[in-house]
């Protein structure tokens, strides 16, 4: 069983505030009578489901490129965690012993991807500590940062970057339920990127 775990790219989909939004220009196409259809995009690398190149956080630090592609595929935990909106969740919160070097956190504080809401969870410094002590390599969640939206110095970001551990922010977990899976989520080459934009999945064995 396949799934997906990416909100649908357009022009509705929201971006951090000031960000650039997702366009699509289309300079030929078949149902106007083109041979082709060919068209040109112009967006936010940090968009829906997403994964953060260490320099995005970090000056000096590796470029999207340069990212070891084993982090984004393997063995993977969903944990729903329940907390009020706008705080971070911190190692009280967790819902379950951790059974996965990636894990990826369902707090329902951003529900719909379309309407940008600025009170979603975030992660803490002292659980990202916990969570790489605990073998945890990367962590996603269901939110746009793993930061608050108003935190200017980055403190789960830092964190994660003295630990070289990888994130995957903007998914959607709404249907998922918590337990075991094969996480998908391979970011695109891009040169010295910030960011990349990803196809997110979740592999279940139903056999």
């Amino acid at each position: 069983m396949i799934i997906d775990i990416s909100p649908l790219i357009s022009p509705r989909l929201g971006v951090w505030p000031g960000d650039t939004e997702f366009t699509r220009e289309v300079s030929m196409d078949t149902s106007h009578g083109d041979n082709i259809t060919l068209s040109v995009i112009r967006t936010t690398l940090h968009l829906g489901a997403h994964v953060d190149a260490p320099n995005h956080y970090r000056a000096g630090a590796k470029a999207m490129h340069q990212r070891n592609l084993e982090r984004y595929y393997g063995p993977c935990q969903v944990m729903a965690v329940e907390l009020p909106r706008g705080e971070r969740i911190r190692v009280e919160h967790l819902t379950a012993a951790i059974a996965a070097p990636r894990l990826l956190f369902h707090t329902q504080s951003f529900p719909n991807p379309e309407a940008w809401n600025s009170d979603f969870n975030s992660l803490s410094a002292e659980l990202v500590a916990h969570l790489f002590d605990a073998g945890v390599r990367l962590i996603g969640i269901d939110t746009p940062s793993v930061d608050l939206q108003d935190d200017k110095i980055l403190e789960s970001h830092q964190a994660i970057a003295d630990r070289d551990m990888a994130i995957l922010e903007g998914i959607v977990l709404t249907d998922v339920e918590p337990g075991l899976y094969t996480l998908c989520a391979f970011p695109l080459a891009l040169e010295d990127a910030d960011a990349s934009p990803v196809r997110a999945v979740l592999i279940r064995d139903v056999s």
